[in-house]
């Protein structure tokens, strides 16, 4: 194990003591959540939620609190800055707008979370596949991870529409698994928010919540029932990987 990577993550309790040896010897690949997970998006998502906002003379929202929906999308964004519903009569073409100018300027200021990178390359040097599964959508899922630098890594990417449902349904996981040829019991599921965490056990999958994201404003990570709770990117390595 590279020096680089932080010591084990915190576990959650489990009655046979087995899971610590589970994630450690049945992980054969990571699946990742996008937004909150690898990669720190919510600069240019609250920039363009506010610029809906001021484009029709309101100031600003304050970002820490417009951050903590970065995983929810447009409904969780507009939700917050505006509070409205999607069965508001608003809520279409406030959606459309803030799309619009997120699409424009999609990565900005948005970047891997510190650990990202090493974690990344030290699963290629072991031969692990890695994906991503988001439900953002697919017109900004595959322009976002190019400009990320992670296409070339990734065995898989799977977007908010490229099944006919989205996280927590556990379709999305099932077919990133499909993809890479692996069974569900020996991925892991990385996820910054508790429908992360509801897919990947429903799909069968081990589960690590991201106390580092954005993680919203309701329950906290500790409380989504996932295998272990990492505080910082790097301590997912010694979560997936066996010793060397």
């Amino acid at each position: 194990m590279p020096d680089m990577f932080e010591p084990p993550a915190r576990v959650s309790p489990s009655p046979d003591n087995t899971l610590s040896t589970q994630l450690h010897g049945n992980i054969r690949a990571v699946l990742f959540d996008l937004d909150g997970t690898l990669a720190d998006t919510a600069p240019d998502l609250v920039a363009a939620v506010n610029k809906v906002r001021t484009d029709r003379g309101l100031p600003p929202g304050p970002y820490e609190t417009l951050r903590l929906q970065a995983s929810h999308g447009a409904r969780g964004l507009i939700g917050s800055a505006f509070g409205v519903t999607p069965d508001d009569a608003a809520f279409a073409s406030l959606r459309d707008a803030f799309l619009a100018n997120y699409e424009a300027a999609l990565c900005v200021h948005s970047h891997l979370f510190d650990g990202i990178p090493a974690l990344l390359a030290a699963l290629a040097e072991r031969g692990m596949p890695w994906g991503i599964v988001t439900n953002k959508a697919a017109r900004l899922t595959h322009p976002l991870v190019k400009l990320l630098g992670l296409s070339e890594g990734a065995a898989c990417v799977v977007s908010g529409d490229t099944t006919p449902h989205s996280k927590p349904h556990p379709a999305p996981l099932l077919y990133a698994a499909e993809c890479i040829g692996i069974a569900p019991s020996q991925i892991v599921y990385v996820g910054d928010d508790l429908r992360d965490v509801q897919a990947g056990k429903a799909a069968g999958m081990a589960t690590v919540a991201a106390a580092y994201g954005y993680c919203g404003d309701s329950l906290a990570p500790a409380q989504w029932q996932a295998d272990a709770v990492v505080e910082r990117a790097g301590a997912i390595a010694p979560l997936v990987m066996s010793p060397a």
